[in-house]
C-alpha cells in the first residue's frame, strides 16, 4: 500500500501529532483509496458528486467530514441572501421607465402581467426592475427586448406607409376658454402685486429712516409676549380647522361633526352655524377680500358661504375626500386638494372647475398660494412638494427633502420663502431663488399639522403639531421664540390675524384658544390715553 493510502489511517491512529487539528463534532469518515489511473479517478469523483450522500467538508489533513443539517441550512440561507443581494445590485443598475404607462408597456413586452391586484405605481416599477434583473442574469433580456423593438419598428413603418394622413394630437391637454381667461387675469394681477412688493422692499432698503432689524426685533418681542387670552369650546367633536377674516374681526372653525361655525372677535362669541355637508369637515378658509367662507369636506365637495350662514355655491368634481382648501389672493379663485391625487382650481363666481392638475404619485394634501398670486404650492403623501406657475400651468419646482408625508405649506410675505411641515416632525424652509432647502427645523416631537408665516412681513413662523404645542420661530435665523402650551390633545390647525397680534389654534380637545400679545394691549391703551 502506498504512503498516500496509509496517511488517513495513520492520522486517525496517532491523535498526539501536533499537525492534527481539533476533531469536528462528527467522527471523520476515511476516504476510500483512490485508483492509480487518473481517468478512473476522475470518473469516480464525478459519480461520488452525483450520488445522493450527505454533504462533506474537507479538513486540514485532507479527510472529509459530514456537514450537520444545521450547518447546511445556514449555508443555503447565506447563499440565498448573497444571490438576492447580487440580484438587487444588478437591478439597481438597470434603467427602468419612470412613467407608469411606459412601465406597463414594458411589462406587456416581456410577457408579464401589466398590473397585479392592489399594486401601486412604485411597486409595479420595482417588479419590472426585478424581472429585468432576472432576465439579465439569464442572458435573455437584451435578446427579448431587441426582438420586440424590431417588431415595433416594423409595425410603425408599415403604419407610416399605409396612412400618411394620420391626425397629430398635441401632447398636452387643451384647456378651456375660461382657463385661458383666468390665466391672463392671474398674470395681470400678479404683475401688479409683484411690482408693489419689490418697490416696497427697495424703499425699505434705501430709506435711511427704515431700520429693518429694529422692526424685526419689535415683531419678535410681540410674538414672545403672546399669552393665552381666551379658551372656548368650539364643538362637540374634535376641531379640524380655523381661519381669521381679512380684517381679523371674525373667526371660522370647522369640526369632524360636519359643522362649521363663525365667531366674533375678540370675545369669541358664536353668531352663525354653517350646516350642509354630509361628512366631516377637513378645512375652512375666509376669503382674503370678501366676507365669504369656504369649507372642504370628506363628502368630496367644497362649499361657499356668506357670514349669515347661507350656502352660496357647491364645488363638485373630486373623486375622493378633500384635504385642504385655499383662496387665491385676488379672492376670485379657490384651490382644493384631494385624496384622488389631484388638486383643482375653481372659479368662485361661476363655481366652474378651471383646472384639474395631477403631478403627485399619492394623495395631495397641502396647498398654498403665493402672495403675488402667480404661484401655487402643493404637497402630498408622497413626501414631495411642488410649485406650479398658474400663468402657464407648468410645474417649475419639485422640492424633495422630507422623508414622510408633507401636510402643510405657507409662503412668506417676502416672496421667496416657502415653509413646509410634515409627518417627519420637521419644518423645512425653501428659498425659491436658490431652489433648495436652506433651513431644516427639528420643530416638534410629533407630526406638524400646520405652518403659517406672519402675514404682513413674514417676520416669524408658527407651527402646530400633534405633540400638543404650537411654536413660534424667528424668520431671521429660525430659532425658537416661544412655545404656546395649553391644549390637551393634538393641535390640528392655526391661523394668524392680519396684524400678527393674535393667533388662533384648534385641537382635538374641542377647544379654540386665542393667544394675544400683551405688548399690543399696552400699545392700544397708550393710544387711547
Amino acid at each position: 500500500m502506498t504512503m498516500e493510502e496509509d496517511k488517513p489511517s495513520t492520522t486517525v491512529a496517532e491523535p498526539s501529532v501536533a499537525a492534527v487539528p481539533i476533531a469536528p463534532v462528527r467522527p471523520p469518515v476515511p476516504r476510500p483509496p483512490a485508483p492509480q489511473n487518473g481517468e478512473a479517478r476522475a470518473s469516480t469523483s464525478d459519480s461520488d458528486s452525483d450520488s445522493a450522500g450527505p454533504p462533506r467538508a474537507t479538513g486540514v489533513s485532507g479527510a472529509e467530514y459530514e456537514i450537520s443539517e444545521e450547518s447546511r441550512v445556514v449555508r443555503e440561507r447565506q447563499e440565498k441572501a448573497i444571490q438576492e443581494l447580487l440580484m438587487k445590485r444588478r437591478a439597481s443598475a438597470l434603467a427602468v421607465p419612470t412613467n407608469d404607462m411606459a412601465v406597463r408597456a414594458r411589462l406587456r413586452r416581456l410577457g408579464e402581467p401589466i398590473t397585479l391586484f392592489g399594486e401601486r405605481e412604485m411597486e409595479r416599477r420595482d417588479r419590472l426592475r426585478m424581472i429585468m434583473a432576472r432576465l439579465d442574469s439569464q442572458g435573455e433580456l437584451e435578446k427579448l427586448l431587441k426582438v420586440h423593438e424590431e417588431e415595433e419598428a416594423a409595425a410603425s413603418a408599415a403604419l407610416e406607409d399605409g396612412d400618411d394622413q394620420m391626425v397629430q394630437y398635441p401632447f398636452y391637454t387643451e384647456g378651456s376658454k375660461a382657463l385661458m381667461n383666468a390665466r391672463i387675469d392671474i398674470a395681470k394681477y400678479s404683475i401688479k402685486r409683484a411690482a408693489s412688493r419689490l418697490e416696497r422692499a427697495r424703499r425699505k432698503k434705501d430709506d435711511p429712516d427704515e431700520d429693518m432689524d429694529a422692526e424685526l426685533d419689535w415683531a419678535l418681542r410681540q410674538a414672545s409676549s403672546l399669552e393665552l387670552d381666551c379658551s372656548e369650546i368650539g364643538d362637540d367633536r374634535p376641531l379640524s380647522g380655523c381661519s381669521f377674516s381679512h380684517d381679523g374681526k371674525l373667526l371660522a372653525t370647522c369640526a369632524i361633526s360636519g359643522v362649521a361655525k363663525l365667531w366674533s372677535m375678540p370675545e369669541a362669541k358664536k353668531f352663525a352655524t354653517l350646516k350642509g355637508h354630509t361628512e366631516r369637515l377637513t378645512d375652512v378658509k375666509f376669503s382674503p377680500v370678501h366676507n365669504l367662507v369656504a369649507t372642504a369636506s370628506a363628502d368630496r365637495t367644497a362649499k361657499l358661504w356668506n357670514t349669515e350662514g347661507s350656502q352660496l355655491v357647491t364645488f363638485k368634481g373630486h373623486l375622493d375626500r378633500l384635504a385642504r382648501i385655499a383662496f387665491h389672493p385676488s379672492g376670485k379663485y379657490l384651490g382644493t386638494t384631494s385624496f384622488d391625487k389631484t388638486w383643482r382650481l375653481w372659479d368662485v363666481e361661476t363655481s366652474e372647475e378651471l383646472l384639474l392638475q395631477e403631478g403627485h404619485s399619492r394623495s395631495v394634501y397641502g396647498i398654498a398660494f403665493h402672495p403675488d398670486g402667480s404661484l401655487v404650492a402643493s404637497s402630498g403623501l408622497d413626501a414631495l412638494a411642488r410649485v406650479w406657475d398658474l400663468r402657464t400651468g407648468r410645474s417649475i419646482l419639485a422640492l424633495e427633502g422630507h422623508v414622510k408625508k408633507v401636510l402643510a405649506l405657507s409662503f412668506s410675505a417676502n416672496g421667496y420663502y416657502l415653509a413646509s411641515g410634515g409627518e417627519d416632525n420637521t419644518c423645512r424652509i425653501w428659498d425659491l431663488r436658490k431652489k433648495k432647502s436652506i433651513y431644516i427645523i427639528p420643530a416638534h416631537s410629533n407630526l406638524i399639522s400646520q405652518v403659517k408665516f406672519e402675514p404682513q412681513e413674514g417676520y416669524f413662523l408658527v407651527t402646530a403639531s400633534y405633540d400638543l404645542t404650537t411654536k413660534i420661530w424667528s424668520a431671521r435665523d429660525f430659532k425658537p421664540v416661544r412655545t404656546l402650551s395649553g391644549h390637551e390633545a393634538k393641535v390640528t390647525s392655526l391661523d394668524i390675524a392680519g396684524d400678527g397680534h393674535q393667533i388662533a389654534t384648534v385641537s382635538h380637545d374641542r377647544t379654540i384658544k386665542l393667544w394675544s400679545s400683551s405688548t399690543n394691549e399696552k400699545d392700544q391703551a397708550m393710544d387711547v390715553d
